[in-house]
């Protein structure tokens, strides 16, 4: 059996890497789009508010699906 440091290490700054820039990307305002797709419902009461983002989750749901993919091919 091998120890994980020396594999996980390189995994690790990827997805640092990858939060940072996520983060950069919000920042800045390029993710303002994000949120506002269609199928996210959006409804408003009086005194009621319900947002249910169900596209936004499912983009997020296959990007993360491929993300995982391509680094379990390569790690």
């Amino acid at each position: 059996m091998e120890p994980q440091g020396p594999q996980i290490g390189p995994l690790l700054v990827i997805v640092g890497l990858a939060v940072v820039g996520v983060g950069l990307l919000a920042w800045a305002g390029g993710l303002g789009w994000f949120g506002r797709l269609p199928g996210d419902l959006r409804f408003e009461g009086e005194r009621t508010r319900l947002y249910a983002p169900i596209t936004s989750m499912i983009v997020i749901s296959l990007v993360l699906t491929l993300v995982v993919n391509l680094l379990r091919r390569f790690f």
